[in-house]
């Protein structure tokens, strides 16, 4: 009866992630960092319960497709009008700075020259710390009654357009190692799945407002919805040798504007999606991790890459926030708020294990620099801000409004 022991392995997953998740939410962490743990404790790091199997892989992948789909979805395009120029500016520069720092840091420690191939490893590297976790952030200016201030609205704005830019510059990167493939036939590709997703995009959009008209709240639109992601995340690799991610990603991005249908779409996904998928997705991070195999390189090369990763989001959000004319406060706080990263990274580091981009032995370098930063930015934050209520910039329309912050629970 041994193929049944898929069944336990999913068992054992599903409890000790919602239960760590529950610990470290106690201490208000974010709960995918104890369903990281979990997946370590789980795994040949600690009691050697779980190992890889195709099974565990295949609904992990499930599992970051979905995270990306709902996003997606959770995409405010009033949000980005609202306070896009300095928001482009500062998701530019964040990720630019961790690109070229993070990478750097990694080719210091293990580049083998200047060579296409080690310099493309390099850039895999700064792309994990490239794209920002922006729910941290937004609890916690919640929490100090900051979130609906310029400070709060921008940070928001940046967080969404750092992780669009953060997935089309994997997706460059990951094309662009098959050595087989043209540089040029690369680009024409790229910008084929855009055209295709434009194209695609605008019909899809506009059958599903006029089916949802009278079925706004109907569990056919939520399947109809997943359905079109996996389409175009199946299309995004099979055609243009993209990230099958970004396409689920543009796909929640496509439907993200269907206003009477949005929230029950992301609700119904969501629920679809941390019930089962994600849970392994976390937990297979965590599941990869071997401790055993950490060096004295490896534990120095994690001190660097964590002052990297924070140093660089800092003076790169930062310094654009000064660029558009905010205050130097004003500025510092941005930065802060950019320095958390969270599921994003963890997706593309197991996209560049998939793909041979990162060694696995690196991989307990990145979790502890996503635990850490995740750490870090609460108290950073509430230091370099008061914690007396600002009042809402009343320039922007979405002070006069709740803002909907992006949410991942596990």
């Amino acid at each position: 009866m041994e193929t049944y022991n898929f069944l336990l392995a999913l068992a054992l997953i599903l409890l000790f992630t919602k239960l760590f998740g529950l610990l470290t939410a106690k201490v208000h962490l974010p709960q995918v960092v104890g369903a990281l743990v979990a997946g370590i404790l789980l795994g040949p790091s600690g009691a050697g319960l779980l190992h890889e199997s195709d099974f565990l892989l295949k609904t992990a992948e499930i599992g970051v497709i979905m995270l990306m789909f709902i996003a997606g979805i959770d995409t405010d395009i009033k949000e980005l009008k609202n306070t896009g120029p300095a928001a482009c500016v500062i998701a530019m520069l964040g990720v630019l700075v961790p690109i070229i720092g993070c990478g750097g840091v990694y080719f210091l420690f293990f580049g083998n020259g200047m060579n296409f191939t080690s310099l493309l490893k390099s850039a895999f590297v700064g792309v994990v710390f490239a794209a920002t976790s922006v729910s941290i952030t937004v609890e916690t200016l919640n929490e100090m009654g900051k979130l609906k201030t310029k400070v709060g609205s921008t940070l928001l704005s940046a967080a969404i357009i750092d992780d669009i830019i953060g997935i089309v510059v994997l997706s460059i990167i990951s094309a662009m190692g098959d050595k087989s493939v043209n540089p040029g036939i690369v680009v024409l590709k790229i910008i084929g799945f855009f055209v295709f997703t434009f194209v695609v995009g605008f019909i899809v959009y506009h059958i599903f407002k006029r089916v949802t008209v009278n079925h706004e709240k109907s569990r056919r639109v939520a399947i109809w919805a997943l359905a079109f992601c996996f389409v175009m995340s199946y299309c995004a690799e099979k055609f243009f040798g993209v990230a099958d991610i970004t396409g689920a990603y543009f796909a929640g991005v496509i439907l993200c504007n269907l206003t009477k249908s949005r929230k029950y779409v992301a609700k119904k996904v969501t629920a679809a999606s941390y019930l089962v998928f994600s849970p392994v997705f976390f937990a297979g991070i965590g599941l990869k991790t071997d401790l055993s195999g950490i060096t004295g390189s490896i534990v120095l090369f994690s001190l660097v890459l964590i002052v990297m990763a924070v140093i660089t989001k800092i003076i790169g959000c930062g310094a654009a926030a000064k660029i558009c004319k905010m205050s130097g406060k004003d500025s510092l706080a941005v930065g802060v708020g950019m320095v958390a990263r969270g599921e994003v990274a963890l997706m593309v580091a197991q996209k560049g294990i998939d793909s041979g981009y990162i060694d696995a032995k690196i991989l307990p370098a990145i979790v502890l620099c996503v635990i850490f930063a995740a750490l870090i930015t609460p108290i950073l934050l509430k230091l370099v801000m008061s914690n007396k209520p600002t009042p809402p910039d009343n320039n922007s329309e979405e002070s006069q409004t709740e803002a909907e912050p992006k949410t991942v629970t596990a």
